[in-house]
């Protein structure tokens, strides 16, 4: 008798499944309480509120242009990063922040009193900074005079200056320029997101009637227009652009009567929620773009005395309290002095420094591939060329007839990227391409919009990761075809593929082809752009599966190392640290004497010098003409000698957002001549008294001051150093 085989009732579908809310794809297994350090007692003793130690690395940006050792134009650029720094800040947490006090003052009042006493402290905190750096600029101005750079004020120019600066508005301004009434008769102009603007009042001397109206400071021109009349050899003379349309009202409202004008700038919330449960991730990121122009302000700030009037409507249409309002005695937007920093006159700049070639990649006609066959290579930018050694990675595997395939994943790659045109070069060829795009990295969001087009119309395989998760590891794979076998060869590094970035950020990264790690960054591929729920890794350290649990593994048996008496430390060199659980395992490390040394360019939750706590933990930060953003972790191992103990890199910090809520890959670095690299790099920046801060037992930082007998690195600092030892390292073409 035929046995009947029943129909499959298993319909497949191709619309993606929609996650439960709330249930994590890849819960990362928690620590036991018994090797962590108390979670209240350490919120109590040793912790800082992350916000506030925020301010206080910005503060510490800020000083470099405070600092006199800086040169005069660099010190005009950190005055600008410093601005660029807080708005991004406002922008991403004070919008997060003014949320959460108004959805609790809905429901329970009480809830939002936390984020409401953290607003009063930044508010206290930013504003005296502002101070700070209103001074600042101030001061800095007759230095410039001193040295022929000119920031005029509209009073300070000729007659025949100002007939040329009338001249440039008639031509390159007012064609740019919307006037846009505040009157009743018109409805209320948008006002978007980091605009300065003048607004005027006018009276109609007809009518008698005052009429207040806005005009947008155009961004496409520039902040300072250049002024050649009556210039004196050598004499570069600016006018504000602001100023220059300030000073031009006759011409802009002919027939309307001056009154008065108020300069405002707006910041709007940038923390927008995306629907994960969207069909499109593309078109939910499409829809909050659109969105986030439209976000509520979160503040405004004024130049000195704004018409009451005027600032009274800004802040009830804009819905606004007076703790949202800042009036500025400086400057309302410091970003255009980018412009003036990058002048060209080296006697007022940081010595010129371009990224020399690796030592084993003297020349672009090096085959790159060779190079990795002879062992395992350690980058580190900017000291070490990325145009020869990483970008040529991808580039030379885009032509390479032996490649089969290229992955990348891509967070930040900018505009003009190499990346994706070999990307696109390679798919053209033939070539299997694969490219997981975070589409929700913030502020990037359109560009990586637009590059996964372009890269899915030349038929590459692009993706957007894992449901839920951000891609954040900066991972490339290529594979080739060597004879009888394919070969793969790896890219892992702790920064993005940027080629501008990568000249002003440090960081490093590892060429591979070590079998175990190659296959485990395969895997990784296959985890990113198919369905794995469980992927094997050997090697690697991948968040949100099992960094988090290997880096409480080894912080745990340093504790065993050095209960035996064996050598026991931990040393790790990061952009920020908030994880509570990294941090109670830190805290229970220096409770059982493991000297613990956290380099930390950014925020650190984490209090250092705390008895019965952190008494063993040190935290020191970096801050320098180089952004620090290498991701380096070093554990004893029990061993003597620190080259035996273990290395990794990778592109997670040490906060709950990277080891749980994005996909992140960390390597061991195992090989011996790049581990005298990464501890060559670690020592220097320990034993820096020139660009190095200390953490203090209060929470705050206080600037290392060279010692009477330091010599080297000590008080050259990390970067001059490093450029130095690079120069000396670098091989003669």
């Amino acid at each position: 008798m035929p046995v009947k085989t029943p129909k499959s009732t298993t319909k497949l579908s191709l619309i993606r499944i929609k996650p439960k809310r709330g249930k994590p794809r890849h819960p990362a297994a928690m620590a036991t309480d018994q090797s962590l350090a108390p979670r209240e007692g350490l919120l109590a003793h040793a912790w800082r509120d992350r916000d506030l130690s925020w301010l206080d690395f910005n503060w510490r940006v800020l000083h470099e242009a405070l600092d006199e050792r800086t040169p005069l134009l660099e010190r005009l650029k950190f005055l600008a990063i410093f601005t660029s720094n807080l708005d991004e800040f406002y922008m991403k947490r004070v919008g997060l922040l003014r949320g959460v006090v108004q959805v609790a003052s809905e429901d329970d009042p009480t809830t939002g009193g936390g984020a409401r006493d953290r607003l009063a402290q930044i508010r206290k905190t930013v504003l005296e900074q502002l101070a700070e750096q209103a001074s600042c600029f101030h001061a800095l101005v007759p230095k410039l005079t001193q040295h022929g750079i000119i920031l005029a004020s509209w009073e300070q120019l000729t007659a025949a200056q100002r007939i040329e600066a009338a001249d440039f508005f008639d031509r390159n301004v007012s064609p740019a320029l919307t006037p846009l009434g505040l009157d009743p008769a018109h409805p209320f102009p948008f006002v978007s997101n980091l605009s300065t603007n003048w607004g005027f009042i006018l009276r109609n001397p007809d009518t008698d009637e005052y009429v207040p109206v806005r005009v947008k400071i155009p961004t496409m021109l520039p902040s300072w227009i250049p002024l050649k009349a009556d210039a004196t050899p050598g004499e570069r003379r600016f006018l504000r652009l602001e100023d220059l349309i300030r000073h031009s009202t006759d011409k802009l409202f002919p027939g309307m009567e001056f009154i008065d004008a108020t300069l405002f700038r707006v910041l709007r919330n940038a923390e927008i929620e995306l629907d994960e449960e969207e069909e499109s991730l593309r078109e939910a990121v499409t829809e909050a773009l659109q969105q986030r122009r439209f976000e509520p302000v979160v503040r405004m700030d004024l130049a000195p005395d704004a018409n009451p009037a005027l600032r009274q409507g800004l802040m009830e249409r804009f819905e606004l309290s007076d703790e949202d309002v800042y009036e500025l005695p400086g400057l309302l937007d410091y970003t255009g002095l980018f412009q003036i920093a990058g002048l060209d006159v080296s006697t007022l700049r940081d010595p010129h420094w371009a990224p020399l070639p690796p030592p084993r990649l003297p020349t672009e006609e090096i085959d790159i591939f060779a190079v990795i066959q002879a062992g395992d290579l350690l980058l580190h930018h900017p000291y070490e060329s990325f145009d020869m050694s990483v970008e040529d990675f991808i580039s030379d595997a885009a032509i390479d007839p032996q490649t089969v395939a290229i992955k990348m994943t891509v967070y930040r790659v900018g505009d003009d990227t190499p990346f994706v045109r070999s990307l696109i070069r390679a798919a053209e060829a033939g070539k299997q391409v694969a490219c997981v795009i975070e589409l929700k990295a913030r502020f990037d969001e359109a560009r990586n919009l637009l590059w996964a087009q372009e890269l899915q119309k030349a038929g590459a395989h692009v993706t957007y990761g894992v449901m839920g998760l951000k891609t954040h590891t900066k991972v490339a794979l290529v594979v080739r075809k060597e004879g009888h076998d394919l070969r793969c060869y790896a890219h892992i590094g702790t920064g993005n593929y940027h080629v501008k970035t990568a000249r002003l950020y440090t960081d490093v990264g590892l060429l591979t082809r070590d079998p175990a790690i190659t296959a485990d960054v395969v895997n990784l591929f296959h985890y990113l752009t198919g369905c794995s729920l469980t992927p094997h890794f050997k090697k690697l350290l991948v968040a949100p599966l099992n960094m988090r649990q290997r880096f409480l593994a080894s912080i745990e048996r340093e504790i065993e190392y050095h209960r035996a008496g064996r050598p026991a430390r931990i040393i790790a060199k990061m952009n920020q640290v908030e994880d509570l659980e990294m941090a109670r395992a830190l805290s229970a490390a220096s409770q059982a004497g493991v000297p613990v040394d956290l380099i930390v360019r950014g925020f650190c939750c984490l209090v250092p010098g705390i008895a019965g706590w952190t008494e063993n933990v040190r935290v020191r930060s970096i801050i320098g003409r180089f952004l620090e953003h290498s991701r380096i972790f070093h554990f004893a191992n029990g061993q003597d000698d620190p080259l035996a103990g273990e290395f990794f890199i990778g592109s997670a910090d040490w906060m709950h957002r990277n080891l749980s809520g994005r996909v992140e890959a960390a390597t061991p670095v195992e090989d011996r001549t790049a581990r005298e690299r990464l501890w060559e790099i670690l020592d220097i920046c320990l034993q820096d008294q020139r660009q190095a801060w200390l953490m203090q037992a209060d929470g705050t930082y206080l600037q290392s001051q060279p010692m009477e007998d330091a010599t080297g690195s000590a008080i050259a600092g990390t970067h001059a150093w490093l450029m130095d030892v690079t120069r000396r390292r670098a091989p003669s073409v």
